[in-house]
């Protein structure tokens, strides 16, 4: 008989999973797995808030492009969690969330007057794919594999798993459970999809005169970056992706349009014969899949590839839908195109594209030139991008701050951009530069992010400190909430209401008390160096870059986004 505590079992089946990394706040009910943690070769971080660890197993899921694991404490600890979790919810990321629970002869029923002591599995049921309590020792390895299963099948995303603390500490026959690795137990590869449609949907694509390609999130998470750009590339299509998919295709590729290239994009897409999706849904900032942003249904073919059958389809029809794995389906894709026609050269369209591209770069690049005689904040995240190469991870995170990055600081690479896409959850930026540091600790990562935006998290400066992940941040301090003061201006208020932050507060100085390099700079020329003493310095790094408010009250995009979000009637 060989006896372990359900903490120990828990390490166990993780292992079995392949974790190597644990994220949370430490909680005394965990001293079972934790006194472990050596033997079984795994690694607790220890953030400063549960939420923030979330975001932190986020951003290392994202980038490593498999599940992560965040464990936080009782009651509290939790409830922390949750806006951590609802963010991978929204975002489609596998996390499996774990967090303790008072002990059994409390909680169900309960009696009253319990401390600590909360419906934690039905708070997360409306925020996750699966919602449960263990209940019993022996079934440890079921549910965690139940939880694995659901968080990585169809269309990703975080679970929840209650343990009490008396499981927790309880003990048990390890002989008498079974842990099974991965591939014993669940699909890891949803397939290659239908031979005979695959087969169909290639002659669609060699008939297409005017070709487009959209890439969802899933073609990330698919790692099918590679036979995308390939076949688009094969067919001379046009290329979009997601906000959440940015870098599956590089964006200085001839063909690819910016998201915030709307009236090309829009022009483009809506001119094609033939749609190929990949990877995702059209969802709000697709506008839905409607018109104007793509043609109308009858008068378009739509080919749509997906590993979730409930995405395909979901909210416009489709001509041919394929249920798959998009490496598998796209590698099988395009020999079969490549037997039916020789490579297309690009349609007379894309002279007059490119030339709406240009326009569009150039009215964007007079934002550049705005302001009153601060730092611009477009012409901060170009020295920026200019200083870090290709294939750096950029995090970003605010309003405004948002919107200037996502104009001036192109991703080139896949896995290399972290931001709450489809949230828009302030204060994500930080910890998810902290996780995708974690997860490629070779590629330099950083974040760009507002003043507002950093104050929800920047306890996590000593976190990364503490655990010597050197990542850049740069803060673009405006010294309010800059995109509340452009909503209010716009609504015409007399006045600005509650939209001022302190100018004296030192960011820089704050990160220097974590341990971190910190550094303030007033003027666009001493940028470049400050970012080679922070690389130098070897710590994690804060620079806070005073830029100018006037500039920032109408970033690029600001009015297409802003119509993105508010169309009217859906």
């Amino acid at each position: 008989m060989s006896e372990m505590t359900g903490g120990e079992l828990l390490l166990k089946c993780l292992k079995a999973e392949g974790v190597s990394t644990l994220f949370g706040i430490l909680d005394g009910s965990f001293n079972t797995f934790l006194a472990k943690l050596d033997e079984y070769e795994m690694r607790f971080l220890n953030a400063r808030h549960e939420a923030a660890a979330a975001n932190i197993a986020e951003g290392y899921a994202r980038i490593k492009g498999e599940p992560a694991v965040v464990i936080c404490g009782i009651g509290p600890g939790a409830a922390n969690m949750i806006s951590g979790v609802i963010t991978a919810y929204a975002e489609g990321t596998p996390l499996i969330a774990i967090s303790g629970q008072r002990r059994r002869n409390i909680i169900y029923p309960d009696r009253g007057g319990s401390f600590q002591n909360v419906d934690l599995v039905g708070l997360f049921k409306p925020i996750t794919k699966w919602s449960e309590g263990l209940r019993d020792w022996r079934r440890m390895p079921e549910l965690i594999q139940k939880a694995y299963r659901v968080a990585t099948s169809g269309r990703p995303g975080p679970v929840y798993l209650e343990i009490p603390e008396d499981v927790m500490r309880s003990v048990g026959d390890s002989e008498t459970v079974n842990v099974w690795p991965r591939e014993q137990y669940r699909m890891t590869n949803a397939g290659a999809g239908d031979s005979d449609l695959i087969h169909e949907a290639a002659q669609m694509l060699a008939e297409a005169q005017r070709l487009f390609l959209h890439a969802g999130v899933g073609v990330s998470w698919a790692a099918a970056w590679e036979e995308f750009v390939e076949l688009g590339d094969y067919l001379s299509a046009g290329f979009s992706t997601s906000l959440a998919a940015r870098g599956v295709v590089p964006e200085d590729h001839p063909r690819y349009f910016h998201a915030l290239n709307r009236d090309a994009l829009e022009e483009a897409r809506s001119q094609a014969d033939v749609i190929l999706a990949v990877g995702g849904r059209m969802g709000e900032l697709d506008n839905w899949g409607k018109e104007p942003s793509w043609s109308h249904p009858d008068e378009q073919i739509v080919i749509h590839i997906d590993s979730d059958p409930t995405s395909i389809g979901l909210n416009r029809p489709v001509t041919l839908g394929i249920l798959g794995d998009a490496k598998a389906v796209l590698g099988k894709l395009l020999p079969a195109v490549k037997a039916r026609t020789p490579q297309k050269t690009e349609s007379a369209n894309w002279t007059h594209y490119r030339k709406m591209t240009a326009d569009y770069e150039k009215e964007r690049d007079t934002s550049l030139e705005t302001g009153m005689g601060q730092i611009n904040s477009g012409q901060m995240i170009k020295v920026v991008r200019d200083f870090f190469p290709r294939n750096a991870i950029t995090a970003m995170d605010g309003g405004n701050t948002s919107l200037w990055t996502a104009s001036f600081n192109p991703i080139y690479e896949p896995r290399s951009y972290l931001y709450t896409a489809k949230f828009g959850h302030l204060g994500t930026g930080l910890p998810y530069a902290i996780g995708g540091k974690l997860a490629n600790p070779d590629r330099p990562v950083y974040l760009i992010t507002g003043d507002g935006a950093m104050g929800f998290n920047i306890q996590e400066l000593e976190t990364a400190s503490r655990y010597d992940i050197p990542i850049i941040v740069i803060v673009a301090c405006d010294a309010g909430w800059g995109m509340e003061r452009s909503s209010q201006a716009f609504a015409q208020l007399d006045g600005m209401v509650e939209t001022e932050l302190s100018p004296d507060t030192r960011y820089d100085m704050i990160a220097q008390g974590f341990g971190c390099y910190g550094e303030k700079v007033d003027n666009l020329e001493d940028l470049k160096p400050a970012l080679e003493r922070a690389v130098a310095s070897g710590k994690p790094a804060l620079i806070q870059v005073m830029v100018d408010q006037f500039a920032n009250l109408l970033p690029p995009g600001a009015m297409t986004f802003g119509s993105m979000v508010y169309r009217g009637e859906d």
